[in-house]
């Protein structure tokens, strides 16, 4: 089977077709679920314990109920994405729908641009490790030294 086959009805991403579970008024842990920024409510209300999401410039806490506008700022890692909610959704849909719940600002979207550049041209982190692990010849000439040095203490 071809993978056009596979994908040939993509009804479900319609962007026309209107989202299932829409609500007025939601938890923010339950929307971040639904927006797939965690990948459960469990995590993202690890997150919101931590400080690490804000609703509007403030810290807020789990139960926090969302409307439509509202402004979320979401710190994963060391970079801060700031999305505006566009709708509030009780289900967790594919990806596609998920993104239809936000709007990314466009400074955020400058950010993280210029976040994947600086790690694209960072250098690898093991390359400054030289000798790497040592063998098993070096690890006995270290443990007869320690051996050594500790007896005439």
């Amino acid at each position: 089977m071809s993978s056009t086959a596979l994908h040939a009805d993509d009804t479900d991403f319609d962007t026309t077709k209107p989202l299932p579970g829409l609500t007025e008024r939601l938890r923010l842990d339950k929307w971040l679920w639904a927006a797939r920024f965690h990948k459960t409510r469990s995590l993202a209300g690890d997150d919101i314990d931590k400080g690490r999401i804000q609703v509007n410039g403030q810290v807020a806490k789990a139960s926090r109920e969302l409307k439509a506008g509202d402004v979320v700022d979401i710190r994963q890692e060391s970079l801060t994405r700031s999305v505006v909610v566009k709708a509030l959704s009780t289900i967790r849909g594919p990806a596609p729908q998920a993104q239809r719940l936000y709007e990314e600002t466009p400074e955020s979207i400058q950010r993280r641009a210029q976040w994947q550049e600086q790690r694209r041209t960072a250098p690898e982190p093991a390359n400054a490790i030289e000798d790497g692990r040592p063998t098993k010849r070096d690890r006995r000439k270290l443990a007869d030294w320690q051996r050594w040095s500790a007896s005439t203490d």
